[in-house]
C-alpha cells in the first residue's frame, strides 16, 4: 500500500485547536477551484468548508453516475507549504479509497492523469469524522501555488461523493512591492533591477 503508517495519523482531539489547525481552507481561492466529472457544476467548491461544519451533511460533491473518477483542482491566494490533509467521504461506498496528488499544474485532466506520476499518492479509509490525517512529504509540498487531486476510485458504489477536505500547512500572501522610477541624467540599464515578488509569511496552527 502507498499509505503505510507512517502516511497518517489516527487523532482523536476534534475540538477547536484541531479546528484551527485545518483552517488553510481560507486560502483557497475557491471561486477559482473546479472539477471534472462533478454531477453539479461548481460543487467541488462546498466541500471546503470550517472545521466545525465538516460533518454538515448539507452540502457534498457527488462525481456523476457510473463513473466514480474525479480530478479537483484546488488553487491558492498565495504559496503553502501542506502538511496534512482529511478527506471525509459518503456513505455505501462512495467515500473516495485512492487520491493522487500533483502540484502546481494546471494541465491534469483525464487524458493524461493516469499516464503521469503523483508527487504522492495515498490509499483512503472511509472516515466519515475527520479523525484520519492524511500526511504528505513536506519537502514536496512547499511553494505550492495549486493542488490538483486525482480520485480515480471508491470504495465499490457508483459514483463518489465527499463531503469535507480539510488541509493543514502554512501560507505565504504574495505581496508585490511598489515600483520607484530614479531618474538619471545618464541612465545605465545595468544600474536598474525589475522589482520581485515578496512574501508575507504566516503560519496556520
Amino acid at each position: 500500500m502507498s499509505c503505510e503508517c507512517k502516511d497518517h495519523i489516527h487523532g482523536s482531539d476534534s475540538g477547536s485547536d484541531r479546528g484551527a489547525e485545518f483552517s488553510l481552507f481560507q486560502s483557497i481561492a475557491v471561486e477559482q477551484t473546479r472539477a471534472l466529472n462533478e454531477k453539479i457544476s461548481g460543487s467541488v467548491r462546498s466541500v471546503f468548508k470550517p472545521w466545525d461544519k465538516r460533518l454538515e451533511k448539507e452540502t457534498f460533491m457527488e462525481s456523476n453516475d457510473d463513473d466514480p473518477e474525479l480530478i479537483l483542482y484546488i488553487p491558492f491566494n498565495g504559496v503553502v507549504k501542506l502538511r496534512s490533509i482529511i478527506v471525509i467521504g459518503g456513505e455505501d461506498g462512495t467515500s473516495p479509497s485512492k487520491l493522487r496528488i500533483f502540484t502546481n499544474r494546471e494541465d491534469i485532466d483525464f487524458s493524461n492523469a493516469s499516464d503521469i506520476a503523483p508527487i504522492q499518492e495515498f490509499d483512503l479509509h472511509e472516515d466519515p469524522t475527520g479523525q484520519v490525517e492524511y500526511t504528505p512529504r513536506v519537502a514536496k509540498f512547499t511553494n505550492i501555488s495549486s493542488l490538483t487531486f486525482h480520485i480515480p476510485t471508491n470504495f465499490g458504489a457508483d459514483f463518489t461523493k465527499i463531503y469535507y477536505i480539510g488541509l493543514k500547512g502554512e501560507f505565504h500572501a504574495q505581496k508585490r512591492e511598489a515600483v520607484i522610477a530614479i531618474y538619471e541624467s545618464k541612465p545605465q540599464l545595468s544600474d536598474h533591477k525589475s522589482s520581485a515578488d515578496q512574501f508575507v509569511s504566516r503560519s496556520i496552527q
